[in-house]
């Protein structure tokens, strides 16, 4: 013979073993956010640059290197938020086939480039506006690389060259010419 009310007493017993194991798997879900936060943050240290003054008063921000010592900033380009990699050695302002057409840019003349990857197949654009923390440039040289790899736009000396430059201690100053 059983017992009718056996299953009543067990209940208690049962749901809190599900909201234990809930618990758990809510935790988890929680460090693995936080974790993600973090190498977020490593990554793209200057996820919201801010326009500053130098002491003489012109225009600057300041971005932060990262983990791996690349200086990589959040940015727009024609309005459109962007993550770039500051690259001193990259003629124009580059990025990827994909990313220029989300952006709805025109592709211009097409070239062959010599990169640091080799010989590679380009197209030409201007850029209506580059900003990176308040600091914008107008009609921008830039080329589409159908072959690039991945969401970043490298930030090379068509949009720098409107800048000084000033990399000290981990950071790098972009500021408006005196």
């Amino acid at each position: 013979m059983t017992d009718a009310s056996q299953p009543a007493k067990d209940l208690p017993s049962r749901l809190g073993k599900w909201m234990l194991l809930a618990a758990w798997v809510l935790a988890l879900a929680v460090l693995a956010l936080l974790f993600q936060r973090l190498m977020d943050e490593q990554y793209n240290p200057n996820r919201a640059p801010v326009l500053g003054l130098d002491e003489t008063g012109r225009a600057q921000v300041v971005l932060e290197r990262n983990h791996a010592g690349h200086y990589l900033t959040t940015g727009r380009i024609n309005g459109q938020a962007v993550v770039f990699l500051i690259d001193t050695g990259a003629t124009d302002v580059a990025l990827p086939l994909p990313l220029a057409r989300r952006l709805g840019l025109t592709l211009g003349e097409e070239r062959i480039a010599r990169t640091a990857n080799g010989t590679v197949r380009t197209w030409t654009t201007r850029l209506d506006s580059v900003d990176v923390g308040g600091l914008t440039a107008r009609d921008v040289r830039a080329s589409v690389l159908p072959n690039m790899p991945g969401e970043e736009v490298l930030l090379g000396m068509s949009y720098l060259k409107r800048f000084e430059l000033i990399q000290r201690d981990g950071r790098l100053t972009l500021r408006v010419p005196g």
